[in-house]
């Protein structure tokens, strides 16, 4: 699947349609320009796998996967040759179950003890949680699975996270905020990076050029696709200048008609969306399961691996 085949081809409506989710964890389709759908799924911790039919809470049983120990545990070791081991387990289970994308690591700083997420996250050192972050995502993608770094950036807290906004000066947002986080572009390259539900400094991050793009893309080097967090969009048109590739999940049309009329006002370039496409057709063309050879695993040894991580953390 070749992108500068296909975007030619497609309508301005296809193409903006085409930046937002098919439903809860799928892209979208389009036969007409054989586009297939691939599925993400989360975590960091294991496969945590549902159905495709789910609402915002996530409120439904899920399909057995082997539970890892946390990132929050296996920080404590100390040992990316484990969290790597970790990591290609959990991309051996999604390769099975036809999952192209899992939703992990977690990367934020733990800043606040109160912050509810604080388990699916390595440490208060952005070292060691860069380094083994980019352990994780080197064992999930060595199996031909997409990893997916979270929550870019400053979202050290849970309480009111879709209004809360992280303010601080460069200094701090460079040497704690956002070291994990360069660490993990630079040595592992994951194909994709969620952007998270918070304002940094005034400008809610899927809308922020200077974190997507200037930083993430032009001076950390990152070649993957962005992703916002499920439900994070705030202006469509301002993520498209942003950098933004994927609104997520499906099931709603997310600004399209506006977007294809700031297109035709000359209010948004084309290409920016040209381009977003392309970083998702790319992805879907390296993730999707029905290009990779079959995979198998033991259940039995992903749960040994699991407790030696558990011993040893």
């Amino acid at each position: 699947m070749n992108p500068s085949d296909i975007i030619p081809n497609m309508t301005l409506k296809d193409k903006v349609a085409y930046g937002s989710g098919q439903s809860y964890w799928r892209t979208k389709a389009f036969s007409q320009y054989a586009i297939p759908s691939i599925k993400l799924n989360d975590g960091p911790h294991g496969l945590r796998q549902q159905d495709d039919d789910v609402n915002m809470l996530g409120v439904h049983d899920a399909k057995p996967a082997t539970c890892f120990p946390t990132s929050a545990a296996t920080a404590c070791s100390w040992d990316r040759s484990l969290e790597r081991a970790i990591g290609e387990a959990i991309g051996r289970e999604a390769a099975v179950a036809g999952v192209s994308v899992i939703l992990g690591p977690g990367n934020n700083i733990k800043r606040n003890p109160l912050c509810g997420r604080n388990f699916e996250y390595y440490s208060e050192d952005p070292v060691l949680s860069g380094h083994m972050a980019a352990a994780f995502v080197q064992g999930i993608q060595s199996q031909g699975i997409g990893a997916t770094v979270k929550h870019f950036a400053a979202n050290n807290q849970e309480y009111k996270r879709f209004s809360s906004n992280s303010v601080m000066d460069e200094r701090t947002l460079r040497e704690i905020y956002l070291k994990a986080f360069e660490i993990v572009v630079k040595q592992a390259q994951p194909k994709l990076v969620m952007s998270s539900y918070n304002k940094l400094n005034g400008i809610y991050t899927s809308n922020h050029s200077k974190l997507l793009h200037d930083i993430l893309r032009q001076e950390w080097g990152f070649e993957g696709m962005v992703v916002t967090d499920w439900g994070g969009l705030y202006d469509r048109i301002e993520a498209y200048k942003a950098g933004l590739d994927l609104v997520m999940p499906g099931g709603s049309h997310y600004m399209e008609k506006e977007v294809v009329q700031a297109i035709e006002a000359g209010q948004l370039d084309e290409a920016l969306v040209d381009q977003a496409v392309e970083r998702l057709l790319k992805t879907v063309a390296e993730t999707d399961p029905e290009t990779k050879q079959p995979i198998t695993f033991s259940y039995e040894d992903h749960h040994q691996l699991a407790l030696r991580a558990a011993t040893e953390s």
